[in-house]
């Protein structure tokens, strides 16, 4: 009987560590995008709950019969290299009318179970007319209806919107497009994850600019950490003048273990005092390995900072290197002149690396053989390294973080005649031996 007792555990602790990786990769799992991974979350909601409670101080909300589990993620640091993303496009960002005709949209389905998209976009016709704010929106012109729908099939793939009859991509062609929808307006009210809600920080249209760093930063704002919030305002702008030591605690464990989980690596140089205190200290180390063996993670601990390897790969939502774009590519080829200058690279550096590479492979990044073209190179590729937490900003010139030396360029493959993919081929094949990290790289690395 103990044995079998024992052979039980170990699945619960299984599944209950394949499941968190799921949630960290994919925050809202519906049924329908992922019976098993859904039913497999279903089935542990509650330790999972706990541990997602206590580890990062982050909800879940599994609902059953609605088929869907959200888990609420909350940075005190947001930032954009995660953005929403088109379906169509080649999966480009959203931009700023994008961003707003989303909002403006879930607000104006809140009252709606059921609607058309001709209905909708009258509604949010109005809406935009009303709000001095915004940019008035024009079905008519075929750009505006294109955002429209990436906009609606972004929501679709949230299940917050399920069309019953027609196809959302026809309205691109032609505003008198027939297609009828059914709303889940509770799961839409799921989406935000803001501990604050946006009303309470409402400010003059005119003083967003200037003041949109304070903004953000009230939104993420936790009551469980101190400091009187009330209206969006509190007596202490550390937010702290309340706090015990109790919650400072909380807030460093939740602080420092939202970033672990949440980032590709995590750079001692990139903590506070206090948060390096925390992770340095007995109590904080114990935490911090039982939660990662809990999550089923390998920790390697570096003088530089601390990476979680994902044996599965579950948790990985963004692979490097990867050969799904040029930028990325051109990515992984930039970290040799990186790691060759610990100074860091001036934008004309850059910009000479990359046309460096568009002249060792002139048959490869084609959308980049113009005369501007080795700056936006260099200025994507940065960008992916960026996002992936390889380099950094620093007094006007672009540096390698300790994590950048882990990978080693071996060999680059010249096309041939009818080979128009560069140096792809190589990266494809260094790609599958790869390590896989929490939140967003996978590579091969360079064994020390």
């Amino acid at each position: 009987m103990s044995n079998l007792a024992n052979q039980l555990a170990a699945v619960e602790r299984e599944e209950i560590a394949r499941a968190i990786r799921l949630l960290l990769a994919r925050p809202l799992l519906t049924e329908t995008a992922d019976p098993a991974g859904f039913e497999l979350v279903r089935r542990r909601r509650e330790p999972l709950a706990q541990w997602f409670d206590y580890t990062c101080g982050w909800s879940l909300v599994v609902e059953p019969r609605r088929g869907y589990a959200r888990l609420t993620k909350v940075r005190a640091d947001p930032d954009g290299s995660r953005p929403a993303r088109r379906a169509r496009s080649g999966r480009a960002p959203f931009d700023r009318l994008r961003y707003v005709l989303l909002c403006v949209t879930a607000a104006e389905l809140l009252s709606m179970p059921m609607t058309t998209i001709g209905m909708l976009a009258d509604r949010v016709v109005q809406a935009t007319a009303a709000d001095r704010a915004l940019a008035a929106f024009d079905p008519v012109r075929k750009p505006e209806r294109m955002a429209f729908v990436d906009v609606l099939k972004l929501l679709e793939s949230y299940d917050v919107l399920r069309a019953v009859d027609g196809a959302t991509d026809a309205y691109v062609e032609s505003a008198e497009a027939k297609v009828l929808y059914r709303v889940d307006t509770t799961l839409l009210m799921r989406l935000p994850a803001a501990p604050v809600g946006a009303s309470r920080l409402a400010v003059p249209p005119d003083e967003v600019p200037a003041r949109f760093g304070e903004l953000l930063t009230g939104l993420v704002r936790e009551r469980r950490y101190g400091g009187a919030v009330v209206d969006g305002t509190t007596d202490d702008p550390t937010g702290e003048s309340a706090a015990t030591d109790a919650q400072r605690n909380l807030r460093l464990r939740h602080s420092v273990l939202r970033r672990l989980f949440d980032d590709p690596v995590l750079h001692r140089a990139d903590l506070s005092e206090d948060e390096l205190a925390y992770v340095s200290s007995l109590t904080g180390r114990q935490i911090l390995r039982r939660s990662v063996e809990q999550a089923g993670f390998l920790l390697e601990e570096r003088a530089e900072g601390f990476l979680l390897v994902d044996p599965d790969g579950i948790a990985t939502d963004v692979r490097f290197p990867d050969d799904t774009s040029t930028a990325r590519v051109a990515a992984l080829l930039l970290l040799e002149p990186f790691c060759a200058t610990p100074a860091g690279m001036l934008p004309e550096q850059l910009a000479e690396a990359g046309a460096i590479l568009l002249r060792r492979f002139p048959r490869w990044a084609k959308a980049y053989q113009s005369e501007d073209g080795a700056v936006r190179l260099s200025y994507d590729a940065v960008r992916v390294l960026r996002d992936v937490g390889l380099v950094r900003a620093a007094g006007g010139r672009v540096v390698a973080c300790p994590a950048a030396y882990r990978y080693r360029l071996t060999e680059t493959t010249s096309p041939g005649p009818d080979d128009e993919h560069g140096p792809e081929r190589d990266v494809s094949r260094r790609e599958k031996s790869g390590a896989v990290v929490s939140s967003g790289v996978a590579a091969e690395e360079e064994q020390q």
